[in-house]
Order: C-alpha cells, then structure tokens, then sequence
C-alpha cells in the first residue's frame, strides 16, 4: 500500500472510475482513491484493490493529504450537476497549481466554464475525453485531454503510458494534448456521434441482410466476420458479428438478438454533436439522421399500430445475392467515409471558431485504438491529413475519393433498392445525398434565396456581380417603381 504522495487522485468508484484506478495502477503509478459512499472506498480496497499500490481514502482532506504536489484529482462521476458539485469542493480544498481532470461525459461548453472558473482560482482545469467502456478502461483506452494546458506536462506520461497503443511497434499512445477549453471534451463528443452513425450503418447493412436477402444471424455473422477483414476492419464489425452468432442460454435454437426489444436508447451525446453542427451551420446530416433513428425507435407502440394500417410494398428481390451483399458492403464503406468527413469537418469548423488549433491526424490517431470506433481506416485517415494539413474534407483525399468512387455503384443501387423495397435506410441515403449535394457546383439555393428574398427581402448575391454585394428585388412590381436596389455589406 502506497503511502504519501501518491501520483494521482480519483474519485469515483463505479466500474469505469475502478477500471481507470487499477490501469494506473498495473502501469506503475500510486493511486489515492475516495468515493461518496464510502462503504465503496473499502470494498473496492479489500476486494479488486488488494494488495495494489493505492490508497482509500475517507475524505477529501485525506484524498489531498495522499496526493504529491501539484496535486492531480481526477473526476470519474455522473456529468452536469454532479461533476460542478465535486469541483466546488475541491476548488475548496486544493492549492493554487494543482490540477483537477474531468474524465466523465461532459458537454464541452461545460469544460469551457470550468476551466474558466477554475483558472480565476489559480487551479489547472481539464476535460478528458475517455473512450473504450469498460474493458478500455482497464486496459487502454483512448484518451482525450484539453483544458489548461499547463496542466499537460504533469499528466502526459501518465495518460499516454495508461492509453491505448498503436503503430507498427504499438508505441504510439492514443492521446495527446488537443487545445485549449473544452477542446478535449469537443473531439470525445464528435467521437461519439461517429459511433452513432456507425452503428447505425451497420444496422441498416444487418436489415436489408435479413429482410431482402432473407439472411439468418449465423449466415450474416458469417458475413461480417469476412468484411471485418478488409476496409471495414473495425470494433464495431466485430462485436456485430459476435452479437449476430450468440445463441440464447435458456433455448439455443434462439439467438439473442432476435428477443431483444427494438427501441434504442442513447445518453445525449449524438444530440450535442448535432446541435453543435448547427450552431456552428455544418452539414451533419448522417449522425443527425443516425440520432432521430433512435429516436423513432423509441415510439415503439405508435409503430406497432402504424404496421396495421400504412402499407407499403412487399419485398420482393430476386436478383443476384452475392452481388447485392458486396453492394450492401460498399454502400455501408461509403457511407462511413462519410460519416467521417462530415465528423472532421465539423471538428475542423470548431478548432477554427474557438481557436483551439486541433491537429486533425492526431485526433485520428487517438481513435486508432481504445475508442469504440477504432477502425483500421483511421490510420489513412491519418495519412490523409499528414499529406495536407489544410485538407478540407477527407472525400477531397484521393485514398478515399477514389475509394468512393469504386463503391459509388453499389451504394446507389442498395439506396434505390431500400427505397423501392420499404427498407428504412435513412443513414445510407443521407450519406449518398450529401456525397451528391457535396459534388454539385450550383445547387438550387438560388431559387432558395430568391424565395427569402421575395417573402422576408433577405437579400442575394448574383453571380455576375462582385462577391459581398447584396440585391433586393421587387418581385411582384407592387409598391415601387424600381425592379431591384443594391446593398453592399
């Protein structure tokens, strides 16, 4: 058992806050540990615990009085409320330079209030991302830190040694400092609402196997097992494909998924990652579409009863199934390509508006491995962004354009399929319309603006006229004599 001076501090004994302690633990650093129920603090300390280089503390004071200077304390507790209760207290309690770490779920904006608060405090205020679950968490997740950055130095060893690790000779660690503020908290939040999209493609590959193809869960195990060994290399496919083959302990001629009830549930951050994009005017529209598919599953009696009466049409394919199923992959590549785009994108638009300075390869990187969309292609995406830095979307990438390219007939041909056959695929379709809108010189916002314009005298540019100048048009000729006025703004 450690005694004074231990490395860090962390509060918060659920499974995750446990995972994190005996990680730092089995990498060599001493761990003071306190929790709210302090009947949690002695179980964990004579159960997991045991033996291990840690301290249990009781109190705060005893969590200060076990940590070496500058004191680091990380928060692994519920987000909101909860977390603002625990800094409160031990902004009350710390000395100036020492350094609080928030490793919960918590929105960005929030970490930028923090860090504030904190920095007129004289402590060091850090929002770190962490993603892997569980099993990450014990041994290696993906780890990303922003905040006050003078905190950075005192904690890089630790957070890179615990992390994920990667490369050819796994020595890249899956964290590095991201920016200032909530910059860390932003690119875990951005993580997330991938990892809706991402289940969500694959969930919409899973419905037109079994209901076009009429594929069983074996067979479509079976399916994955193989894609998961070229381009969609990647946690997800793996564990679908594991889910599809698990039978059901009390009956085997049953597999589990198909007795869990169809309603999803979701914790809020796909959503922030959607309001973001429109606060900041970013087209995401594949997470946005991936959030509201959650949403309509959770109206599950009002489908029950809509089933009885709106028809559509009866599926009915009898074309070449080994050829739809390498449609259904490419669709389901592509589609994750952009998913990814819009997600960097709009990454790329936040460092921009608040000035965190984001290296896009490395957040790629940090999410090679540990993270719940660890994926092979990531290292090209990383590549992509290590070729051009100022790369403005990665479908601009000749890898992935011409990736894209070799896909495009196959995804439209399972997106007119899905259609035609009344399979909701709303992910793969919002993919492929924002590919197609994304490639359109001249799209019809001009008929758009001239509509503004017309109802609300909003204004338009011209394309024969100097970009900044501004027009009004007299549409209907009533009031006035003069067909159009110029504004320049």
């Amino acid at each position: 058992m450690a005694g004074k001076g231990c490395d860090i501090g962390l509060i918060g004994l659920a499974v995750m806050g446990e995972n994190l302690v005996l990680n730092f633990e089995s990498k060599g650093f001493s761990v003071a540990v306190h929790n709210r129920t302090t009947s949690k603090i002695d179980n964990f300390m004579s159960g997991r615990g045991k033996g291990k280089n840690l301290v249990g503390c009781q109190t705060l004071e005893d969590l200060k009085a076990n940590l070496s200077t500058p004191r680091k304390v990380m928060l692994m507790v519920q987000a909101g409320n909860v977390t603002d209760i625990w800094v409160d207290k031990l902004c009350g309690i710390l000395d100036k330079g020492d350094i609080i770490i928030d490793g919960g779920n918590a929105n960005f904006n929030d970490t930028n209030r923090r860090v504030a608060a904190c920095n007129e405090k004289g402590l060091l205020f850090v929002g770190a991302g962490v993603s892997g679950g569980e099993e990450g968490a014990l041994l290696g997740p993906s780890i990303m830190p922003g905040g006050n950055k003078e905190a950075w130095p005192h904690l890089k060893n630790m957070f890179q040694k615990i992390s994920a690790m990667v490369g050819p000779n796994k020595d890249i660690p899956c964290c590095d400092w991201l920016g200032d503020g909530g910059a860390g908290h932003y690119v875990k939040m951005v993580h997330n609402g991938i990892e809706y999209g991402d289940i969500q493609l694959i969930d919409e590959a899973y419905f037109l196997m079994k209901h076009v193809l009429g594929m069983g869960n074996d067979e479509m195990s079976a399916t994955l097992g193989e894609w998961n060994k070229g381009d969609l290399d990647s946690y997800l496919i793996e564990i679908s494909r594991d889910i599809l083959a698990k039978r059901d302990d009390e009956n085997k001629d049953v597999h589990v998924v198909d007795l869990i009830l169809d309603t999803a549930g979701q914790k809020g951050t796909g959503k922030w990652t959607a309001i973001s994009a429109l606060d900041l005017g970013m087209p995401l529209t594949l997470i946005g579409e991936s959030v509201y598919a959650r949403c309509l599953s959770a109206q599950k009696a009002e489908r029950v009863e809509a089933a009885k009466v709106l028809q559509g049409p009866k599926v009915t394919f009898t074309g070449d199934k080994a050829k739809l199923l390498v449609s259904i992959r490419q669709a389901l590549f592509a589609s994750k390509v952009v998913s990814y785009a819009q997600g960097f994108v709009l990454i790329k638009k936040a460092s921009e508006e608040y000035n965190w300075n984001i290296d896009l390869g490395a957040a790629a990187m940090m999410w090679r491995g540990g993270c719940i969309i660890r994926s092979a292609f990531l290292g090209d995406i990383k590549s992509a962004f290590d070729k051009d830095k100022n790369l403005s979307n990665l479908l601009l990438d000749k890898f992935f354009m011409d990736k894209v390219h070799e896909a495009q007939a196959g995804w439209r041909e399972v997106c007119g399929l899905a259609i035609t056959q009344g399979i909701p695929c709303p992910c793969f379709q919002s993919a492929l319309a924002y590919y197609d809108g994304y490639r359109t010189a001249r799209l019809p916002a001009n008929l758009l603006q001239a509509q503004r314009d017309y109802f609300g005298a909003h204004m338009y540019e011209r394309v024969d006229k100097p970009r900044g100048e501004f027009f009004h048009t007299n549409w209907t000729g009533r009031g006035g004599t003069t067909a159009s006025s110029t504004y320049n703004v």
